[in-house]
């Protein structure tokens, strides 16, 4: 491999993904996310309640386009929101296009998910992607959709609807391979129906949360385990799965592969190195996204060296090492999915109520300044 490739482009390099985690107008207007896809081979993004609310509740970076907004009559806040969103999304998907058109739709996607409030409800869910999948009007999108069992019915239901669906909030094996068989009944029922396969999707597994959950518990040669053990498991089935017959009738019926993104790839543990996570995941047709910080350290100092393999009984013996510690791995995976969602509705109310109230302030200001004028 070229020496010359800093560690992010030489993890590129080994056919994995980078997409970045974070999405802000000032990384839009300084041409900081343009470096990082020239520089540092990132083709892709993803964004959550968390990250919105970074980005738009704090400063007046939002401020000039949600006044324009509120003078054009939007008042909803849940409307406010992704009309801001879309507008830094649609100018990121055009700097993916690039890699969306030169992979023919496996990569160069930016996220946008629906309110996590709607986890649990699955018209609700299917309803709204439907709505920002037209109002975004450009191809690179993916609604992300929580996998809970009814996000899940949501999913299927959006991806027959042809709409690329980010599944989001997966923990376990379980859950991923709930999530893979959602995407193979949509697109059995998309081929019933005499229609195009090639509908985008990807399967996020949440890493450092497992390890932020389980170390406290576990004894210090065990730190870091769980989460990367869980990555192997799951790509170990998504490996089985691709090799399957059903799989296999879909592929050579234009279908294309469900690709696993890593999530959660920060590092939490101040014992742990800071791209801890992000070559122990390097494997091929994989998708790892990374804050931006985290993206940073790893081009300046990481390395992609330690691959990820596809080694199903390896990781059941770190599971059994942790569940000889005490830990339950799949009542902690449905607990730190229940914990997710209910974070993400806590940082996304908080957001709605930040750009009401600031609409509000920006509205009153410009009534007052048509009042001085006209007086």
């Amino acid at each position: 491999m070229d020496a010359e490739l800093n560690p992010a482009q030489r993890l590129h390099a080994l056919g994995q993904s980078l997409w970045l985690d974070s999405i802000n107008r000032v990384m839009l207007r300084t041409g900081a996310l343009a470096r990082y896809v020239r520089d540092l081979a990132v083709t892709g993004l993803t964004s959550n309640p968390t990250i919105l609310g970074h980005a738009m509740a704090a400063g007046s970076d939002y401020d000039r386009s949600l006044a324009r907004l509120a003078g054009d009559g939007v008042t909803d806040a849940q409307d406010l929101v992704y009309a801001l969103a879309l507008e830094d999304l649609t100018e990121a998907a055009a700097l993916f296009r690039p890699a969306w058109e030169h992979t023919r739709g496996a990569d160069g996607y930016v996220s946008l998910e629906v309110p996590p409030d709607l986890a649990y409800d699955a018209a609700a869910t299917v309803a709204l992607a439907r709505r920002l999948h037209d109002q975004a009007g450009f191809p690179n999108l993916l609604v992300k959709i929580p996998g809970t069992p009814p996000g899940l019915t949501a999913m299927e239901e959006a991806i027959t609807a042809g709409i690329g669906v980010n599944v989001t909030l997966l923990f376990s094996d379980t859950h991923y391979l709930r999530t893979a068989d959602a995407y193979l009944r949509a697109l059995e029922r998309r081929r019933r129906a005499g229609l195009d396969l090639a509908v985008p999707s990807v399967a996020s597994l949440f890493i450092s949360r497992w390890d932020s959950a389980a170390d406290p518990l576990l004894p210090s040669a065990l730190h870091g385990s769980l989460g990367l053990a869980m990555a192997q498991k799951t790509y170990a089935s998504h490996v089985q799965l691709l090799a399957d017959q059903r799989w296999q009738a879909l592929a050579e019926a234009g279908a294309r592969p469900q690709r696993v993104l890593w999530a959660s790839t920060s590092t939490k543990n101040p014992d742990l190195p800071d791209t801890y996570y992000l070559g122990r995941l390097a494997a091929p047709n994989t998708i790892d996204t990374v804050p931006e910080k985290t993206l940073l350290a790893f081009a300046d100092h990481g390395s992609p060296d330690d691959r990820l393999e596809p080694d199903y009984a390896a990781a059941e013996r770190a599971i059994s090492a942790a569940a000889d510690a005490g830990i339950d791995a799949d009542a902690l995976a449905e607990q730190l999915q229940r914990h997710g969602a209910g974070a993400f509705t806590a940082d996304w109310a908080a957001l709605l109520t930040a750009i009401k109230e600031k609409a509000a302030k920006l509205t009153r200001h410009a009534r007052g300044k048509m009042d001085e004028g006209s007086s």
